[in-house]
């Protein structure tokens, strides 16, 4: 069994710089699994400085709903995988439940079970950032509040099965566990 790093902070807090940080020390080849879909010229440009950012010592990977499969696919293709985001993962999902009408609150933790139990079977080792999102105001739709909650559940149950687990606020990082 790897060893599973669980990173989690506000945003722009520097989370992501902090995982590229630590896995780096791992030593290349390195694989960066991103689940943002760049659906806007905005978000297209993020991923590109993202991607700039992270240089050659990278195999960058796209999936942005099935990623248990996806990390399952690459376990011992690269001395570390960066998983960057979960919670950009949890928005994915919500909105692909959402437009089948499906319970997707339900549907949503049991791919966040599915991807504990590829994380606990992986070889390599994983790196997965998350975003804090309830320390702010209540949202004022339900959607919003669906999501915070959705975040909050996954954020517990992965930070539970971590090994270790480190919050970033202001570019710095502490371990909590």
């Amino acid at each position: 069994m790897a060893t599973t790093i669980f990173i989690t902070g506000g945003a722009r807090s520097g989370k992501s710089r902090f995982a590229e940080e630590l896995a780096h020390r791992f030593g290349a080849p390195l694989g960066y699994l991103a689940t943002a879909r760049a659906l806007d010229d905005e978000m297209a440009e993020r991923i590109n400085k993202h991607r700039l950012r992270r240089g050659d010592a990278w195999q960058t990977m796209e999936e942005s709903l099935h990623l248990p499969q996806a990390l399952a696919g690459c376990d011992g293709a690269c001395k570390a995988v960066l998983v960057d985001c979960l919670t950009l993962w949890l928005s994915n999902l919500l909105i692909h439940y959402e437009e089948r009408q499906e319970d997707a609150e339900a549907h949503i933790m049991e791919d966040v079970q599915r991807l504990a139990a590829t994380l606990a079977g992986m070889r390599t080792p994983v790196i997965v950032v998350s975003n804090e999102v309830g320390q702010g105001i209540v949202p004022e739709n339900r959607l919003a509040r669906r999501f915070r909650d959705i975040a909050g559940q996954a954020n517990q149950l992965l930070a539970a099965m971590a090994d270790e687990v480190h919050i970033v606020i202001s570019g710095i990082p502490l371990r909590l566990k």
